[in-house]
């Protein structure tokens, strides 16, 4: 609505001579001589409008908006568990309501209230035939009529109710049956074996393969009529699956679609690669004790394997923003094909690299100077070798003899040997560790060292000399102690090997932790003893991991709720970390010496800096929910953790600043020191 501004003389302001108004005035000239001159009366502080500011419009907008109208209205959203804003606000202001009613005019009602009172009709019929019968007086003039009053009602009474309701008769029910004849049954039986069953899935095999030739070679339906029609078809169909062969092939069309992929996921997941890049949570600064946060970013999941677990993440040491995945299963009456998927940060959507499995996937391990190499151990007890670079959806390398009589739960690359070929080494609950050497086109292998049961009454059962007892008495009890400690090795059989890790600076030294509790450190020079035996795990030992800075230091994770650091020079553990939960991985930060992550049970993670605390963890970090974490695994490049679950989904979180502190000047040239002089601290002895 436009309004302009005009001055205006206020009514009260202007005195009239006589009348009504300015009429009175204009009529009679010079009747308002005598009358003092008129004066335009203004309220006090009236504003002093100019010509430009009389002139000017304004523009008012009316809107149905009801300003009363509260905008901070608060409900409580169920779904998400908070309270959230509302963004509805009821604008409707009722200035006037009244209730009323309607009657129907055929209806029972109408009839009541019409026999009640007085009806209209009647009156207006008798008045009608009143106005007709009255004779017309004379002088032609006919006599007003009467003016009809309208006859009241009664008011009607609205609370005269009144419910109708009907019964209906319900049909009676019929039970109708019949009999029938059984149907003949016939007894049938017959010894089969391994053999007959195996012959009778050959058969049903051919039998398919000969009802495909059969259906190949049948002519395409369709008559003379539809010969050009099908050849159109079939041209379109070979030029459009040739056409996709030459876009595959298309080395840089490849390489564009790709590139466009990735574009397309980042501006997706804008809000995350915003977070990845330049997120750093302030608060670290502000906290007791220097602990951080885990800031969860991209969820890899793959859609093929939803219900396989993660059970393997390796990160690729040259490739700063790829991983390969490992899928199977570590409940034994839920095995079913593996799968292998190659992620990278770029695409969190879909895989880079995709194999399939004949078994599941237990562990995985990338080539460090080849990472195009992936060695993978299977559940049944079979390694392969995978080549990235190859278009070939098989194993390049597979063991044919000498595989594993069961699991492989540990497989990790080895320095090439003395004839430059590559090698790796791999763990079974056989009880064997086995060296396999690529030569060719096939694995080679050689058996480490096969690991024996070392129980408490193979340790009390060794012969002990002392000062009373004479050399002979000793061998005699050794004698005697020797059939024993056989009939022992024979009834318990081979220990079952779960992980281990090559020293970093002797490449011959190894450690294994087996189903037992024990971690057993060997040589590949010695396959037929161990060099010391370190007992403190009640339970099975999951990971053993040696630090890369000082490589006599190492981290064991159990079943037992615990994570033990050692010193593989002495049998007892230097430091225990009591996690509530049962550990399923642990792993050495690549950044610094006293830093290391574990993933448990309950889907927490635990960070901890020895050289902040020793005793506590500097994050602990619930990620999951209703499921167990399987393996962590730190970016060597990015601060970001890779963690792994049993429903398959890897998760990877970003490092606050007082997780990822990196030593400076004297310290991160002295790594080594900085952890050894930890730990002498720890164990009550000075530098």
């Amino acid at each position: 609505m436009r309004s302009q501004r005009k001055t205006k003389v206020p009514h009260h302001s202007i005195l009239w001579a006589s009348g009504d108004g300015p009429a009175d005035h204009t009529a009679v000239p010079g009747s308002d001589d005598w009358l003092p001159p008129k004066v335009l009366l203004k309220p006090v502080g009236q504003l002093v409008l100019t010509e430009a500011d009389l002139g000017e419009e304004l523009t008012r907008i009316l809107n149905a908006n009801n300003p009363h109208a509260p905008h901070n209205i608060a409900r409580y959203n169920h779904k998400d568990r908070v309270f959230k804003a509302s963004p509805n606000v009821d604008h409707l202001v009722v200035h006037f309501e009244f209730d009323g009613y309607l009657v129907f005019k055929g209806g029972d009602d109408t009839q009541q209230t019409a026999s009640t009172g007085t009806t209209t009709a009647p009156t207006e019929d008798a008045a009608s035939s009143a106005v007709s019968e009255q004779p017309v007086a004379e002088g032609g003039e006919a006599p007003e009529p009467e003016e009809k009053k309208p006859a009241k009602n009664p008011t009607r009474n609205q609370f005269n109710f009144s419910e109708r309701a009907a019964q209906t008769i319900n049909n009676p029910f019929r039970d109708r049956s019949t009999n029938t004849e059984p149907p003949p049954a016939r007894t049938f039986s017959e010894t089969v074996n391994q053999w007959s069953i195996y012959d009778a899935y050959v058969e049903d095999l051919l039998h398919k393969e000969k009802a495909a030739k059969e259906k190949s070679k049948a002519p395409q339906p369709g008559g003379k009529g539809h010969k050009e029609e099908d050849k159109g078809n079939n041209m379109l169909q070979s030029e459009g699956h040739g056409g996709e062969e030459v876009y595959y092939k298309s080395v840089e069309l490849r390489k564009a679609i790709t590139i466009i992929e990735r574009m397309a996921n980042q501006n997706t997941f804008d809000d995350i690669a915003e977070d990845y890049k330049y997120w750093e949570d302030a608060s670290d600064e502000l906290r007791e004790g220097k602990t951080g946060t885990l800031l969860p970013l991209w969820k890899f999941v793959c859609e093929k394997e939803k219900r396989k677990q993660v059970t393997a993440i390796c990160c690729s040491p040259k490739f700063r923003d790829l991983f390969a995945i490992g899928y199977g299963s570590y409940d034994f009456s839920k095995q079913g094909p593996g799968m292998i998927a190659c992620f990278t940060l770029k695409n969190p959507s879909y895989p880079e690299f995709l194999y399939v499995t004949e078994s599941g996937v237990m562990c995985l391990d990338i080539h460090p100077q080849h990472p195009s190499m992936i060695a993978v151990g299977l559940f049944d007890g079979s390694v392969c070798v995978y080549n990235l670079q190859k278009k070939s959806d098989h194993p390049v390398f597979k063991s044919l003899a000498g595989k594993h009589t069961d699991s492989v739960w540990q497989i990790c690359w080895q320095k090439d040997d003395l004839d430059e070929n590559m090698n790796f080494s791999s763990v079974s609950s056989d009880g064997r560790v086995t060296q396999w050497t690529l030569v060719k086109n096939e694995l080679v292998y050689t058996d480490i060292i096969k690991l024996e049961h070392q129980s408490a009454l193979l340790a009390s059962a060794k012969p002990a000399l002392t000062d009373s007892t004479s050399s002979s008495e000793g061998s005699a009890n050794a004698a005697t102690q020797r059939p024993i400690l056989k009939e022992e090795e024979k009834l318990f059989g081979k220990a079952s090997g779960l992980c281990f890790d090559f020293n970093k600076s002797e490449d011959d030294v190894f450690v294994v932790g087996t189903e037992e509790g024990q971690i057993h450190k060997c040589s590949k020079a010695y396959n037929s003893q161990y060099l010391l035996t370190f007992e403190g795990h009640q339970m099975g030992v999951y990971m053993v991991r040696y630090n890369k800075f000082n490589t006599k230091i190492l981290l064991s994770a159990s079943s037992d709720w615990t994570v033990k650091l050692w010193d593989h020079n002495l049998p007892k553990p230097i430091m225990t970390f009591d996690l509530n939960s049962p550990v399923g991985d642990v792993a050495w930060a690549p950044y610094s010496s006293t830093v290391f992550a574990a993933a448990t049970g309950e889907g927490k993670v635990f960070v901890f800096d020895l050289d902040i605390n020793k005793y506590e963890p500097i994050c602990e970090q619930r990620v999951v929910r209703k499921t167990r974490l399987t393996h962590i695994a730190f970016n060597p490049f990015e601060p970001i953790i890779l963690v792994g679950d049993e429903k398959g989904n890897v998760l990877s979180l970003k490092l606050s600043p007082n997780l990822r502190r990196v030593p400076t000047g004297r310290d991160a040239d002295n790594q080594s020191d900085r952890l050894e002089h930890i730990l002498l601290i720890a164990m009550g002895k000075s530098d």
